[in-house]
């Protein structure tokens, strides 16, 4: 079906059903509203409101990351497939109840994380007193000790090494000087001198460089050390309760997850709200809806409500926005559509037309039939066991469909995981098993790949080719539909044969034939290709230009495709070293560990890396290659307002599937 078809919506309604309305809306997630722009209806300012529920979402996903750091919860590989929680619509009304008291055990939890980085900051400050204070442990005064009644002291530090009796010397006297510890860069020192000589003193150390200690605790160092270590140790104790808080509050995760949702939820609604018109009893709301959901809609609604609902066809300019929707074959690789543009208004949707080159060339590129059989099987399993989110679904669906072509191609050409069955048929049991390709083996015929790789590129590219000859003669350019394909066809079938031969022996009449669709398609080329100039000159010289973009453009787009033999013989060749590294000892009991050791860690390492390496590469051959022949983008994805959650989903979102 690929885009689907798109109508313009107007529903009027009561102005008390406008909340309830734009619920149902949310939940079914198929009219993307446009804002009013009719200046005879008013708009109303929600921005108060979703600012408050804004506020409260942050706090409760604040307090979800608290518990998340603090009690982390045990999730298995189960969980990371099984989706969002499914609620009914009671359940979410019920729960929606609970949103006071669960707001509450937020700022509890943010609380306690409070308490948590305070005594982290107070007890880092400690630890710098601490060790601060480790060089004067021997102090046996305070360290805003400054005398006596008859003498003066001085405790402070010089910013170099000096003794005791070197200070002294410079000092006056009836001056006493003692080193608490001391190092390269710095002494720490205690000087006791008589009241008399107390200036003089002073003014010596001061000319020294002295810089006294600034502390106003009249305990020792010592004490002062042991008092600081017991506040840390409160804090230690602190922190510890509010962290045992913080867990026992982690009961309240489910419920912090739902009021995310429902918040979120909320501040959408009231978004949509703003976009609506408004008269004295009555709103207006227009929009976009999908065609096939547009009559469901309608009936739903107005046997619910007062409601009247109209359907238009949109104007030639109006931006419309694209939905997708494919078979169950194409719809996997939806996303690698998306991931380059949206199909704009003149475009086709790519998607049915590359996905069968997507799965051709991928297997191709991976091309072990072993590795395909385990991407099938990882992927069945997870689409049979788990309910997976749409998203998550299709991705899991394009890597099974990939993982049945890798195992297509890899029996074509012999490889399970490498040549494991011929290496252990011969070291093993002394039996030499030749090829077991149902084709041939790409390492002992490189050519025969290349050529291959070549033709289903030429294929890829006329299909390209035939795309853009559709949509051109769909618009009525019936004549340039055939001017634009039809000497392209003929070049590069001319030249097929004829490049063949470099590597192959080719039949003369085959040579002789594309010798002449060759000329064909140039003659034709040069005459058709300028026929928009006005003159003769401009449409001979557009003609040649056309000529050389189409010889050099396809040349270098058909060389492009030796990249699926280059990445087919990669994973082969890798695939075959592991399994001979495997096999190097002479001892079959330590060769077989050793094989076995080796077999499931190269080999998990060679389909990762190759497997990243076929996705690229695909991608590439599509963009460049394929795309560029018919498709522009630029097209605006349809967004609907819906149920957009991060952990719950309503029962009946699913019932538009």
């Amino acid at each position: 079906m690929a885009k689907l078809r798109m109508k313009k919506i107007e529903l009027i309604a009561m102005l008390t059903d406008s909340k309830k309305i734009i619920e149902l809306l949310q939940r079914r997630g198929v009219v993307e509203i446009s804002k009013n722009t009719d200046e005879e209806l008013e708009n109303t300012n929600v921005t108060a409101v979703v600012g408050e529920f804004e506020k409260f979402r942050s706090t409760a996903a604040q307090a979800l990351d608290i518990i998340d750091t603090y009690a982390p919860e045990k999730a298995g590989l189960a969980d990371m497939f099984s989706g969002k929680t499914e609620v009914e619509k009671h359940e979410f009304g019920r729960e929606a109840m609970q949103m006071e008291k669960v707001m509450g055990a937020a700022n509890d939890i943010i609380r306690n994380q409070k308490i948590i980085n305070e005594s982290a900051a107070a007890a880092s400050q400690l630890e710098i007193k601490c060790d601060m204070l480790d060089r004067w442990l021997p102090l046996d005064v305070p360290l805003n000790f400054r005398g006596t009644s008859t003498t003066s002291a001085f405790i402070g530090t010089l910013p170099y090494q000096i003794s005791a009796e070197e200070l002294e010397a410079q000092l006056p006297e009836r001056c006493s000087v003692e080193v608490i510890s001391g190092s390269k860069e710095q002494t720490n020192l205690f000087i006791l001198c008589s009241k008399d000589v107390y200036d003089e003193a002073e003014s010596i150390l001061r000319k020294l460089t002295f810089v006294s200690i600034s502390e106003s605790d009249s305990k020792t160092p010592l004490e002062l050390h042991e008092q600081y270590k017991q506040d840390m140790e409160k804090l230690e104790e602190q922190s510890e309760e509010a962290k045992d808080n913080i867990e026992k509050l982690s009961e309240n995760r489910k419920q912090l997850q739902f009021v995310i949702d429902y918040l979120q939820m909320r501040k959408e609604k009231y978004d949509a709200l703003s976009g609506l018109g408004f008269t004295g009893s009555t709103f207006v709301l227009t929009g976009y809806i999908p065609e096939k959901y547009a009559e469901a809609l309608k009936e739903e609604i107005e046997a619910k409500y007062t409601a009247s609902i109209t359907f238009t066809d949109p104007d030639e300019d109006e931006d419309v926005p694209v939905l997708l929707e494919n078979s169950r074959f194409s719809a996997p690789v939806e996303g690698i559509t998306k991931m380059y543009a949206l199909p704009a208004k003149g475009d086709v949707d790519p998607t049915p037309v590359m996905s069968f080159f997507y799965y051709l060339f991928f297997g191709m590129m991976l091309s072990d039939a072993g590795y395909g059989l385990l991407m099938v099987i990882g992927t069945t399993i997870a689409l049979k066991k788990f309910k997976l989110e749409t998203s998550m679904k299709k991705t899991l669906t394009m890597f099974r469909n990939c993982g049945i072509s890798t195992v297509f191609w890899g029996a074509l050409f012999g490889s399970w995981f490498g040549d494991i069955v011929q290496v252990v048929s011969r070291e093993f049991f002394g039996k030499e098993i030749g090829s077991i390709a149902l084709w041939f083996e790409p390492l002992t015929d490189p050519v025969k790949l290349l050529l291959v790789s070549f033709g289903l590129g030429i294929l890829h590219l006329f299909l390209g080719v035939a795309v853009a000859f559709k949509m051109t003669w769909d618009t009525g350019k019936k004549l340039d539909a055939v001017f634009d394909a039809l000497p392209i066809y003929l070049i590069v079938l001319g030249v097929a044969p004829i490049g063949a031969g470099m590597f192959i022996s080719v039949p003369s009449a085959l040579t002789k034939t594309g010798t002449y669709m060759l000329i064909a398609g140039v003659i034709m080329l040069v005459l058709t290709a300028g026929r928009t100039s006005k003159s003769v000159f401009g449409k001979f010289f557009g003609g040649l230009y056309a000529l050389y973009n189409t010889a050099t453009g396809y040349l270098g787009d058909i060389l492009s495709y030796s990249r699926l033999l280059a990445l087919g013989l990669a994973t082969g060749s890798i695939a075959s070293v592991i399994n001979l590294i495997g096999t190097m000892p002479e001892n079959k009991v330590v060769k077989l560990i050793l094989l076995v050791i080796v077999f499931v860690v190269g080999h998990i390492a060679n389909l990762a890396i190759n497997l990243l390496g076929a996705y690229v590469h695909t991608d590439r051959l599509q963009f460049v290659e394929l795309f560029s022949k018919f498709y522009t983008g630029g097209g605006r994805e349809f967004a609907p307002l819906t149920v957009n959650t991060k952990y719950i989903k309503f029962k009946e979102e699913n019932s538009n599937d």
